[in-house]
């Protein structure tokens, strides 16, 4: 199956339903599947090739939706990155994965022409919206600028789909890593990746057409562009935010819209449970998901007690192999600390240092087989044979994900943190995740941090940074007083620091690179 199947299919089955909710706009399946196909024409007549990479730098919006489905309609792979992104790191990706094509806001058109001298790959860059300036072009002039609205005029009778040979192998996406260890990497995903882990996801969030999906993460962050896919693979309808910036507007439009699922990630469930939730009506709000990180269990715990009819999805996963566990629904109360067991038709197992499969019960390094894994990172052999490694048996290949876990005895995971989070103080191992979840259960503690900072005696003192909830006070000495109370000697943190907030990544992760500088 390939990825713009989705799509076709749920406009071949209801193509009057409403697929798309934007502010105040509305589109059906049969308009997204006619724009997309005009686009991919245009893509075409410009001169894409099979495989030929499109960046797509735009917030959520119907031109982005569209762009995705077009460029593999095409046979292109598409390239999203974040709007947010400046122009020195945009630049790095284009000339990583050489995109030919580039789609922007029109704002964005003098930067990228101010550029053009360090982009010699790009062939055309399509403006959606008014543009900022109209430098004059000459017809030799590299890359050429199309404008959206016209490129949608000049194709408006190509509503059908461009006869392309692609076959489910073949790359559908690159999703470039948020960086936190250097340049970022392409993740490369086929469509066979790709439409397994929605299958997977929408199958255990028993997703149905009459669905209403709210997403306000970007489309640039692979659990964000996911929910777009769900939502077509089930003929859904999918409401597209551009944030959580203003979360009593996004409550509303969850009322509004009739929202039945919500997908978020940890700091947004706490940015909820800050609020006063009892005025809004949720009772046509059937289920959570999250992304990010596993929610803590006090998360869980409290969303339980306010919204008692809520399912909560708990799920883990990596940009490398999207969702890798869930944890069934009548596991939620029973396990809470757990993000679940193997999602279907894919293999986990627990590895020491050495490679050797480890026993329940004993941390070490998660391991994942199935068809769901990446392809490897673009054009990064090194870095792909890290992560990739072949099995016990010829053609198997497994994905090693960086990420510690403890498995009990039922197959039942729980994340323990990332091997590089791991701090080393007088001689033991430190778990940030274990001291952050001792934390987040204080009712007055909001949003907790645990760094490792260089101390020549302990080799990385702990410091815990936190945010409190509204009206609560606490001192250093407090919380050191409750840790004590809670954790083993060498995890109690040697200094407590306040803040407002915690500093975000673009993925809606806390920013712990940010938070360990001096």
């Amino acid at each position: 199956m390939l990825l713009q199947s989705f799509l076709e299919q749920s406009a071949s089955h209801h193509p009057d339903k409403v697929a798309l909710i934007i502010n105040q706009s509305r589109y059906t399946y049969r308009e997204l599947e006619q724009q997309s196909n005009r686009l991919a024409h245009a893509l075409l007549k410009r001169g894409l090739q099979r495989g030929d990479r499109v960046a797509i730098h735009l917030d959520n919006s119907l031109e982005a939706v569209v762009a995705i489905f077009a460029t593999i309609k095409a046979g292109g792979v598409f390239v999203m990155v974040n709007p947010t992104t400046k122009i020195d790191k945009l630049t790095y990706v284009l000339n990583n994965c050489r995109a030919s094509v580039l789609i922007i806001p029109g704002k964005k058109r003098t930067s990228i022409l101010e550029h053009s001298d360090l982009l010699p790959h790009l062939k055309t860059v399509v403006t959606v919206g008014p543009a900022t300036g109209h430098p004059e072009q000459t017809d030799l002039q590299m890359p050429r600028f199309e404008e959206w609205d016209q490129l949608q005029s000049d194709f408006a009778d190509q509503n059908t789909p461009p006869h392309i040979q692609t076959i489910s192998i073949d790359l559908a996406a690159l999703v470039y890593t948020s960086g936190s260890t250097g340049n970022p990497k392409g993740v490369m995903l086929t469509h066979l990746n790709m439409t397994s882990a929605a299958r997977s996801i929408t199958t255990y969030l028993m997703n149905v057409p009459e669905d209403i999906i709210l997403n306000v993460l970007p489309l640039s962050f692979d659990y964000g562009l996911y929910q777009l896919l769900m939502a077509f693979r089930v003929g859904a309808t999918l409401v597209l935010e551009k944030s959580f910036t203003y979360p009593h507007a996004v409550l509303q439009k969850i009322i509004d819209e009739k929202v039945t699922g919500f997908p978020l990630v940890p700091t947004m469930s706490a940015i909820l449970l800050k609020m006063d939730l009892s005025k809004y009506d949720f009772s046509q709000l059937r289920y959570i998901t999250n992304t990010g990180a596993a929610l803590p269990t006090e998360h869980i715990l409290t969303f339980r007690k306010r919204l008692p009819h809520l399912q909560i999805f708990s799920m883990y996963g990596l940009t490398e192999c999207k969702r890798v566990s869930y944890l069934p629904l009548d596991q939620v109360d029973i396990r809470t600390g757990s993000v679940g067991i193997a999602m279907p038709d894919t293999e986990v197992f627990i590895v020491d240092d050495e490679g050797h499969r480890l026993p329940p019960e004993h941390v070490g390094e998660l391991v994942v087989r199935g068809a769901n894994v990446m392809k490897g990172y673009w054009e990064a052999p090194e870095r792909t044979a890290e992560r990739l490694k072949a099995g016990e048996l010829p053609g198997e290949m497994f994905l090693y994900t960086g990420d510690l876990f403890r498995m009990d005895r039922e197959g039942y995971l729980y994340f323990v943190g990332r091997r590089d989070d791991i701090i080393k103080s007088r001689g033991e191992k430190v778990s940030p995740k274990e001291v952050e979840n001792v934390l987040f259960a204080h009712p007055a503690i909001s949003e907790a941090a645990i760094v490792g900072d260089p101390d020549p005696v302990l080799g990385q003192s702990i410091r815990a940074i936190v945010t409190l909830m509204p009206g609560e006070e606490l001192t250093e000495k407090e919380v050191l007083s409750y840790c004590r109370k809670h954790l083993e000697d060498f995890m109690v943190p040697q200094k407590v620091e306040f803040r407002d907030e915690l500093p975000k990544s673009p993925n809606g992760k806390v920013d712990k690179k940010q938070l360990a500088l001096p």
